[in-house]
């Protein structure tokens, strides 16, 4: 299993103390939640942090768009320090072309669903395609409880890559914990991003080497 820690969940007042412990952990990615207070209703990062943290961490730097017309930013983020740039489908009008634009910056391109939008509006363009982020919470906030359904859709997603022949990774981001994620893993998943299990947790780099043994 993929493992990539939410910062959002991180100890702002220790965020140097905590990407130097994902950095000493078996944590593959490092999630950045960017939010813009329109498209979710909370505002996060911004590009003076991702600098920053692209200076600090040693792990790839996989960063969520949750923003209004992400096309506006895609070489911003890309000089900032992101290696997988996650965009959601609902903010979107023409998602072949910011795929492509993406791609076109040398970044891994991934499309976000949110709990309500099915797979199915993906099969025109899975195939081109590194990643697939389920929303197993509404997003905007960490320490949600995870959406039950997503198990069940988590496995159609499987079903929709195979059918098409893509490689893409499926990755499951809200209220992701241990025990869930060997489920999200036999339904198909990849990848988790966990925020409150790990930096909420007595020692999270043990709870990161169990969700990477899954």
């Amino acid at each position: 299993m993929i493992v990539s820690p939410s910062l959002l969940s991180a100890d702002f007042g220790r965020l140097n103390e905590e990407i130097e412990m994902l950095n000493a952990s078996e944590a593959d990615w490092i999630h950045v939640d960017v939010m813009d207070g329109v498209f979710v209703p909370n505002i996060s990062f911004g590009f003076p942090v991702m600098s920053t943290l692209k200076q600090k961490s040693y792990k790839p730097l996989d960063v969520h768009l949750m923003i209004v017309d992400p096309d506006r930013y895609v070489k911003r983020f890309k000089e900032a320090g992101a290696d997988i740039l996650n965009v959601h489908y609902e903010a979107c009008t023409h998602l072949h072309r910011t795929i492509q634009s993406i791609k076109a910056e040398h970044m891994k391109a991934a499309v976000t669903l949110n709990p309500h939008t099915p797979v199915s509006v993906l099969e025109d363009i899975i195939g081109d395609l590194d990643m697939v982020l389920l929303m197993s919470v509404n997003p905007g906030y960490g320490g949600q409880k995870f959406i039950e359904h997503t198990y069940e859709k988590v496995s159609r997603l499987k079903e929709l890559v195979e059918k098409s022949g893509s490689d893409c990774l499926i990755e499951i981001d809200g209220g992701v914990n241990a025990q869930n994620a060997v489920l999200l893993k036999n339904a198909g998943a990849d990848a988790v991003v966990a925020g409150s299990s790990i930096f909420g947790a007595a020692d999270p780099k043990a709870v990161i080497q169990e969700m990477k043994s899954i």
